[in-house]
């Protein structure tokens, strides 16, 4: 019975046949551990997917994430990860954008596209121009900010409740009470300073009943 083949493929002179392909919006290539990762310019964006869809094989799209780089000019970043089936190889294309600086949708090449770059928007505050449906995908509809951002805090800003007395859910600003906070980090089975109950009734000379 013979090997099945690897995930992931080398493909000889990728790079080079990528670079040809792409020219002056290609901005760089990294090539490593058998992915290739392509950093291209935001508005050109619609034509480089669509050479790596048509020309270059890289039918489908798998995924978009983005990622938050507080100390960058441009502090996001907008990463797709595109399949080929026919060469049995997986390709990452880098954007990179600011809040204010919308990034082109691929919605028209890949629909699947909608709700992926909804998440980036909810998750990240970054825009893409062009998407029909671009509204909060993952947070409640009043939700306020963006959870991924590095400068996000981890309590949020507001917390959601049921108020008995208003008969609807409420939003109010984040209360942290630490009026009755005791925080013990010591196990009891390493020899705790305080008495648990029933402890008190035990013989600290002998380790017997009282």
């Amino acid at each position: 019975m013979g090997h099945s083949a690897p995930l992931i493929q080398p493909i000889g002179g990728l790079a080079d046949e990528l670079r040809t392909l792409l020219g002056s919006d290609l901005l760089d290539i990294v090539e490593a551990h058998d992915e290739v990762t392509l950093v291209v310019a935001r508005d050109a964006l619609l034509s480089v997917a669509t050479k790596l869809r048509d020309e270059a094989q890289y039918q489908q799209l798998m995924e978009i994430a983005g990622v938050d780089y507080l100390d960058r000019a441009e502090r996001f970043e907008v990463v797709y990860h595109l399949l080929s089936v026919t060469r049995n190889h997986r390709l990452r294309v880098k954007v990179s954008a600011t809040e204010a600086t919308p990034v082109p949708s691929v919605t028209g090449l890949w629909p699947v596209a909608g709700w992926l770059e909804r998440e980036v928007y909810d998750m990240y505050g970054v825009v893409f121009s062009g998407n029909s449906d671009l509204r909060r995908i993952l947070t409640d509809y009043g939700f306020s900010g963006h959870p991924q951002r590095k400068d996000f805090p981890l309590t949020g800003y507001v917390e959601v409740r049921y108020s008995e007395e208003d008969k609807r859910v409420i939003y109010e600003p984040v209360k942290l009470a630490q009026d009755f906070r005791n925080f013990d980090f010591m196990s009891p089975w390493e020899g705790a300073e305080y008495v648990l109950p029933g402890d008190e009734k035990a013989d600290d000379k002998n380790g017997g009943k009282a």
